[in-house]
């Protein structure tokens, strides 16, 4: 619903935990928005930068604009400390298992629909690894998710020389398990996904008769609505959240 000047406003946000993967638990961050609701949710999943203010300020962003919204540190079983040394030794440890994020994110998904000002209807949302994950979580999880929001997720097509034990599956390989919108957002100056990648992602998605919606900008590379970050553009960013809240508004008020 459009915002008009008379509406009262109010976010809560804080760490908390959820039950991820293995049910494990997990630090996590919530922002939600106060009032009675019902209010739908998204989860937030990080990029490969770590649990960082930036995903905070963002879930506070979405949360500002009424949705319930959980950023999972899915780093919480690496070890705690500064961002940059749990990132190093997650690294060390040969990165983060698809199948523990996958599990971290439902985790939170589920959480959310299990609060009493929740309508049920949750999105998945996360740039570069984290755009990566939006899409696996998009095919491996069913009837959690009813929008997924990709952006710019690097090595969706994954060749096999980067495969590994933690990731030993290309994503674009479960294409035809996607089980809810997608939306694409990509930067053609990037180089991680390619504009080349991108065709073969988008060459899948079609062949397999999914629903999804790509939008692609000139003069913006990887991370471009980074706004703490060189890489950051305006416009692009702009117009691409424009286009990301118009796509929740539509697949999850319903």
């Amino acid at each position: 619903m459009p915002y008009t000047t008379e509406q009262y406003q109010g976010v809560l946000a804080e760490t908390t935990t959820v039950n991820g993967y293995n049910e494990d638990t997990i630090h996590a961050y919530i922002a939600r928005p106060l009032g009675a609701g019902p209010f739908p949710g998204i989860v937030l999943i990080p990029h490969a930068l770590g649990w960082t203010d930036f995903h905070k300020e963002t879930a506070y962003k979405l949360a500002h604009q009424g949705y319930i919204t959980i950023v999972p540190d899915i780093w919480c079983r690496v070890g705690h400390g500064s961002i940059e040394d749990v990132m190093a030794k997650s690294r060390a440890d040969g990165g983060l298992p698809d199948d523990q994020v996958i599990g971290d994110v439902a985790g939170a998904g589920n959480m959310i629909k299990s609060l009493p000002t929740s309508n049920s209807r949750v999105g998945v949302i996360g740039s570069c690894s984290g755009g990566r994950h939006t899409f696996l979580v998009g095919c491996r999880t069913n009837g959690i998710f009813d929008a997924a929001v990709e952006c710019w997720g690097g090595n969706v097509v994954q060749s096999a020389d980067k495969l590994t034990q933690a990731q030993p599956v290309s994503p674009i390989e479960f294409t035809k398990d996607l089980s809810c919108p997608l939306l694409g957002i990509f930067g053609n100056d990037d180089q991680n996904p390619t504009p080349d990648q991108v065709n073969l992602h988008e060459q899948e998605l079609k062949s397999c008769g999914k629903d999804y919606e790509f939008h692609r900008y000139d003069g913006a590379g990887h991370g471009f609505y980074y706004y703490h970050l060189a890489m950051y553009r305006q416009e692009q960013a702009v117009d691409a959240w424009t286009k990301i809240l118009q796509f929740f508004n539509e697949q999850l008020s319903k």
